[in-house]
């Protein structure tokens, strides 16, 4: 597989609440492939879904969820930076972003809890800071920041050449609480009554979940999805001849959170490879877990 498309998105600044970058990127790319993909998609955006994107394939039984958001850094009064969702904050890590008066390339020190940036000037109040991206690619591994989750995003795109039937969604601000998913759910069901979803994210690397082993599937993490349908995705799989392993959690939630608590009756699944050093810099992931979760989408998205 060629990283080339992951390693742009990666360096894409679009952190939680300022999706708008990724948001265009995607627009422009879906413009540019759409027409070698085996269906053309409806494509559903505009001021009612804010920075998120529906694309709609043929009759959709299931949907794939995959957000664009990331984790950074808010600059606030001297100084200080404020975290957006859960980075890591250790000293030394660099920093990039724009204010009005340019480019910013900084670096973070950490003091007593507080987080700090050292710049030859101060940066404007609100300004976002994220890690600056340094993509490594070896002939196992890929590493980089931001793998969380622009591999789900890379994934949904790869799933897009093939599918035939399906709604893949792009939400916003899930790695800062959420808020995008409720209205993109609203609009799933009334239009198509689409009451299926998959969760194209990325899980952790455990002591039961390798690297190199298949893509996870998730059959529980903070939340606990319906066993009938995480039965019905395993179902899939074990036919299959695609690596996978099983993940069971008590800890760590998604956009599938949402779903769960809408007034709305939708089963879903994460289903994501697993890395190494999360919400740092350095994430990891295997490239044989990229494939195997290409592959499982595929596979699911066709015999939901």
């Amino acid at each position: 597989m060629d990283f080339g498309l992951l390693k742009t998105l990666c360096e894409i600044h679009a952190p939680s609440g300022n999706e708008r970058a990724m948001h265009d990127f995607i627009l422009d790319y879906v413009k540019i492939n759409a027409g070698h993909w085996a269906v053309k998609p409806e494509v559903i955006y505009g001021d009612d879904f804010q920075d998120c994107i529906m694309l709609k394939f043929g009759k959709p039984t299931t949907a794939i969820f995959a957000h664009m958001d990331s984790i950074g850094f808010t600059v606030r009064y001297n100084d200080q930076l404020v975290p957006i969702g859960g980075p890591r904050a250790e000293t030394g890590y660099k920093l990039v972003g724009v204010d009005a008066r340019g480019p910013i390339e900084c670096e973070l020190f950490e003091d007593q809890g507080n987080v700090f940036y050292k710049f030859g000037r101060g940066i404007d109040r609100g300004t976002e800071l994220v890690f600056e991206c340094d993509f490594r690619e070896t002939e196992d591994f890929v590493q980089s920041c931001y793998l969380d989750n622009r591999l789900g995003v890379m994934n949904a795109l790869k799933v897009a050449e093939t599918l035939k039937d399906g709604v893949i969604v792009f939400s916003c601000w899930e790695e800062h609480g959420g808020g995008a998913v409720p209205y993109l759910i609203k609009y799933m069901v009334e239009q198509w009554n689409v009451r299926q979803a998959l969760i194209s994210d990325i899980t952790w690397v455990t002591d039961g979940v390798r690297h190199g082993e298949g893509v996870a599937i998730s059959m529980r993490d903070k939340n606990i999805p319906r066993r009938a349908f995480i039965d019905k995705i395993l179902g899939i799989a074990y036919e299959s001849d695609i690596d996978f392993q099983l993940e069971v959690e008590g800890a760590g939630s998604s956009d599938g959170r949402e779903l769960q608590l809408s007034p709305y009756p939708i089963d879903w699944c994460f289903i994501g490879a697993p890395e190494d050093h999360v919400h740092s810099p350095d994430e990891k992931v295997h490239k044989h877990d990229i494939d195997c979760m290409v592959a499982m989408y595929r596979e699911l998205m066709d015999k939901l």
